[in-house]
């Protein structure tokens, strides 16, 4: 009997930790890059890519700086290539849909509904920043919402799905984002198969418990049935916990220094090649397979890379 294919996402540098967080978050368009072929290599099939000012750090939208880094690494693998529509805190809609609508890629995250997205309590756990918008930012979480109305999703869904042939990261913080998700599946707006992330461990999103891992994935079965590959990530600390329960039950897994600066307790990676090639290491030890990028495109049903613009 064959094994089952695990497929690895790797989140290269995100937009929820800042520079003065840790000296290892690639900023520049060739750490990214560098950072994205590392994981690559070390076994990740999905690279969920965000853009940053190479001077200061801080998260941006423009296509422009997307169009520093995502060549070199198409060229430099095979792996799909995913870019965010999240985008970054502040940033509108039609900010975060300038580098996706621009660059076409084969897929993009799509964030599965509004709503708190805390991060300034790490406000309290350090005083010295490399940059002044590094604590603005993150107090700016505290008043402000994520905004992914239904309005949005669906333009998302017309303007990217439909327009551009990209499918998606469905990401979803809780149990409702499910739902959200089932409503535009009945509305013929999302088409499968879906890919589904659960996300564990944001402030303002579901608790990082193993039971709720357990209830979002029953909750996913009954929406999706078989349509779906089911995919689970946890922020910082709960990263190798939650990912690997997943992978046990039957799941993929995102790791990344997006979503966790640390390689194990106190100890911070050096790398996203590092975080992929420890939960490789533990994949195989669970005897299962990791997929390759093309049994990816083939289980997700992508367009290939010769169909998108940069």
């Amino acid at each position: 009997m064959s094994k089952r294919k695990v497929i690895i996402t790797c989140a290269v540098t995100g937009s929820i930790h800042t520079p003065s967080m840790s000296p290892h978050l690639p900023v520049t368009p060739a750490q990214i890059a560098e950072n994205a072929m590392g994981a690559a290599r070390a076994g990740a099939s999905i690279l969920h890519l965000h853009a940053r000012h190479p001077e200061n750090g801080q998260p941006t939208p423009d296509p422009s700086v997307f169009r520093q880094f995502l060549p070199e690494i198409k060229s430099g693998t095979d792996a799909v290539i995913n870019v965010t529509t999240g985008g970054g805190h502040n940033m509108t809609i039609d900010d975060r849909l300038a580098g996706p609508l621009e660059l076409q890629p084969e897929m993009c995250s799509l964030n599965m509904g509004s709503m708190n997205f805390g991060l300034y309590p790490i406000l309290d756990r350090r005083s010295d920043w490399q940059y002044d918008w590094e604590p603005v930012y993150l107090e700016n979480t505290r008043d402000g919402i994520f905004r992914n109305t239904f309005a949005d999703i669906e333009a998302i869904l017309k303007r990217l799905g439909e327009g551009c042939g990209t499918r998606f990261e469905f990401e979803c913080y809780d149990v409702g984002h499910l739902y959200n998700l089932a409503h535009f599946v009945d509305r013929g707006l999302a088409k499968p198969p879906f890919f589904v992330q659960t996300i564990f461990g944001i402030l303002g999103g579901i608790g990082p418990d193993i039971d709720n891992l357990v209830h979002m994935r029953r909750i996913a079965d009954r929406l999706f049935g078989q349509d779906y590959h089911w995919s689970v990530l946890a922020a910082g600390r709960h990263q190798t916990n939650f990912v690997t329960t997943g992978a046990i039950m039957g799941g993929n897994i995102r790791v990344g220094l997006e979503d966790n600066l640390y390689l194990s307790k106190g100890v911070m990676a050096e790398s996203n090649e590092q975080q992929v090639r420890k939960i490789r290491h533990i994949v195989e030890e669970l005897s299962l397979e990791v997929a390759a990028p093309e049994e990816v495109r083939e289980m997700l049903q992508l367009k290939g890379p010769q169909n998108v613009n940069f």
